[in-house]
């Protein structure tokens, strides 16, 4: 079962002191500019080209017209972890533009549900307009933060999500959230960066870092010590993807030894 509030409390607090509405703030602010202008001059790639660099399959991002994968701004391919069973229930954490959700859609068919949830008015706004004009009638977009999901206990088969989790502050909360909404034998399956190197202390204050996907990040060990704490078992990780190479981003992504990862646990 997940950890009781006060250990969760005591086991996030020393790695992630920034004030959690302020960095919400900052997050709705960017993620705004790229829900408007996804071609803009962001840290991170975006798009087509970083959906080809993660590995997505031609033949799906080919069947998507540019508006519905033009935002997409994820750091690995988190579909790579597993085949995802057609007439599954599926949540997306952090959705952004839909464009994973677009992804999954297609994935469960027409039995299937998929769900995104996202702060972001401007993102939601966007990926609803993608899924009426894809005529994806399996797919919906609801308002929300991942600490506190607007879904109903154990309706989820499988929770994705990509590059959102390290924005969170108390990531052990919005685990313990998917692990409410998943059923019993349900996978989590998500892509996020892990930090190799040191962040000092104050660059985890710095919430610039933290909307850079750098002060946000844990290493890998913390990453699966945070998925367990949240009540997950079978926590298995992916090799590591370089997920800045090329973008405005590198430099710090390699100060601090920044990279994708897969990340895949279930709800025994």
């Amino acid at each position: 079962m997940p950890t009781s509030p006060d250990a969760m409390q005591s086991d996030t607090s020393s790695i992630h002191a920034v004030d959690p509405e302020a960095l919400r703030a900052e997050i709705r602010v960017k993620y705004a500019e790229v829900a408007r202008n996804p071609d803009g001059p962001f840290h991170f790639h975006t798009g087509r080209p970083l959906a080809a660099k993660l590995g997505y399959p031609t033949s799906i991002c080919e069947s998507l017209p540019d508006s519905a994968v033009a935002s997409f701004a994820g750091v690995d391919n988190p579909f790579a972890v597993r085949q995802i069973p057609v007439g599954s229930h599926v949540l997306d954490l952090g959705s952004g533009g839909g464009f994973d959700c677009f992804v999954a859609a297609g994935l469960v068919g027409a039995t299937g549900k998929v769900i995104g949830v996202d702060m972001t008015p401007e993102m939601l706004d966007r990926a609803s307009r993608e899924a009426a004009a894809l005529g994806l009638r399996n797919v919906e977009f609801r308002a929300g933060i991942l600490e506190r999901l607007p879904i109903d206990d154990q309706w989820a088969d499988v929770v994705i999500s990509n590059g959102v989790l390290n924005l969170v502050a108390d990531k052990v909360l919005a685990l313990e959230e998917a692990y409410r909404v998943l059923r019993p034998g349900g996978v989590l399956q998500f892509a996020d960066i892990a930090v190799g190197g040191k962040v000092p202390e104050a660059a985890r204050c710095d919430i610039e870092l933290w909307t850079d996907c750098i002060a946000g990040g844990l290493s890998v060990d913390e990453w699966t010590d945070a998925i367990a704490a949240a009540g997950f078992g079978s926590v298995a990780v992916g090799l590591p993807t370089d997920s800045f190479g090329g973008a405005a981003g590198e430099s710090r992504a390699r100060h601090y030894g920044v990279f994708g990862h897969t990340f895949q646990a279930v709800k025994e």
